[in-house]
């Protein structure tokens, strides 16, 4: 194959992987951005297979079957409310790609000393902050915010050592200081992720992958591979932007997410309310039957329906309540409900609800006035209302859903305990607030059999 073939080959990849990001901008056209993606990286593969570059096919072909076999059973096997931590995996892995194409590329004698220090770096922070992501959104190590006292000076202490050593490198070429370069990297992206709370994870995950974008680049410069600078820029500027927007979504800087954010247990028990308050308990049969005598019920899912795999039977309930009684059913999505960006839309996707009744908050909040029931299942952090009348609550700021607005709240929560920011919330104390203690899933069940009898 020509370079002129090759270069049109990858040019095209470029654009089918441009549209296949602009049809994940919507659920609607969501499908049709993978197949778009999946073709790109198909047309990407084989046309550096036929490239006057690879001269060996066997471990080629190797390395395709065992990374495609892992893909296919991870996309069979995890669950919706796996997928977080699968996408901090997998950064994780488009990470440790550009770590160990850089260690190859320096070992054989590449004179491109500061693509390849580039590369490396910002892959090793990639690999080592998605993993420590990946460990709290699995729950093997806790959620919340991991600090102590001295880790910012910690933090800044590597990053002058990564700066220093990558300069040396860069002028002396030693191969050992490259080896402590990849060594500080990964415990300065693990030392940065560590004390970031649950509730920030969504902000977390899309500025790793920005960071594996980069990473990419900085190789493509060091093989010189076009369609690696291309694509590398796509991923980084998309997971960029999509950072911006989470962190202006939780009205918050993403200096103070990556200083540390929600989940410090100073600022949360700083903020607790409600000591002396009670939350009246409310059953299925009652919520069913405001329910259904209901003109208008807003829906608002979040995480624990997400673990409870809710989605489905809520949606039973959603469909019952319309077509049964003819009550107004709307579903309230918040930006960073769940535990990466869009977590909500993809789950009630998956279980066919209408896109036409999903709201984002900004379209959404005005209804909750008109509405007779705020159905919450699982959310908390996204409907508390200390984020506007608390300026000492962590979540002060972040815009919210006024669930507390509607004449009736049912909050299905399995206790009373706060979410990922550690912040008591107010609402479950409320006059018009009933809650419905239990998994999510069943809870949802029982309201589903009284309405369908």
């Amino acid at each position: 194959m020509s370079n002129g073939v090759l270069s049109f080959c990858y040019l095209l990849s470029c654009v089918l992987f441009i549209f296949s990001i602009r049809g994940l901008a919507s659920p609607e056209t969501a499908r049709r951005g993978n197949v778009l993606g999946m073709l790109g990286m198909a047309i990407a593969i084989a046309a550096t297979l036929f490239s006057p570059a690879v001269s060996e096919y066997i471990w080629v072909i190797v390395a395709i079957l065992i990374g495609g076999g892992i893909g296919t059973y991870f996309a069979l096997k995890v669950k919706m409310t796996s997928l977080p931590q699968m996408i901090a995996a997998f950064n994780g892995m488009g990470g440790l790609s550009a770590v160990l194409i850089s260690l190859a590329e320096i070992i054989s004698g590449s004179e491109l000393l500061i693509e390849n220090a580039l590369g490396l770096i910002i892959g090793a922070v990639a690999f080592s902050g998605s993993m420590i992501a990946f460990a709290k959104l699995q729950g093997l190590i806790s959620p919340k915010a991991i600090t102590f006292k001295g880790l910012q000076l910690i933090n800044l202490i590597l990053a002058v050592l990564v700066i220093a050593a990558c300069v040396y490198f860069v002028i002396r070429s030693d191969i050992n200081v490259f080896y402590f370069l990849a060594a500080a990297s990964i415990v300065l992206g693990i030392t940065i992720v560590l004390p970031i709370g649950g509730a920030d994870m969504p902000v977390v995950i899309s500025i790793l992958n920005a960071y594996s974008g980069w990473a990419a680049v900085g190789i493509g410069f060091s093989l010189n591979n076009v369609l690696l600078i291309i694509v590398g820029a796509i991923v980084g500027a998309s997971g960029a932007i999509l950072s911006y927007i989470m962190v202006k979504a939780m009205n918050r800087s993403l200096l103070s997410v990556m200083l540390g954010g929600f989940g410090n247990e100073k600022n949360a028990a700083a903020s607790a309310q409600g000591e002396n308050k009670i939350a009246k308990t409310g059953d299925t049969q009652d919520a069913a039957f405001i329910m259904e005598n209901a003109n208008k019920v807003i829906i608002v899912p979040g995480y624990g329906m997400a673990v409870a795999q809710a989605q489905h039977i809520l949606k039973t309930m959603g469909d019952d309540l319309h077509k049964k009684y003819g009550v107004e059913v709307m579903y309230a999505v918040h930006p960073v409900a769940g535990r990466m960006p869009g977590h909500m839309n993809v789950l009630l996707a998956e279980a066919n609800v209408p896109y036409e009744d999903v709201f984002e908050l900004e379209a959404i909040n005005r209804e909750f006035a008109t509405a007779d029931v705020a159905y919450v299942i699982g959310a908390n952090d996204v409907t508390n209302p200390l984020a506007r009348t608390d300026p000492n609550s962590p979540i002060y700021g972040m815009p919210v859903l006024d669930v507390a607005k509607a004449k009736t709240v049912f909050f299905v929560k399995r206790s009373l305990n706060s979410g990922y920011s550690g912040v008591e919330n107010p609402l479950f104390f409320a006059d018009n607030t009933f809650m419905l203690y239990g998994d999510a899933k069943k809870v949802t069940e029982e309201i589903v059999s009284v309405l369908e009898k």
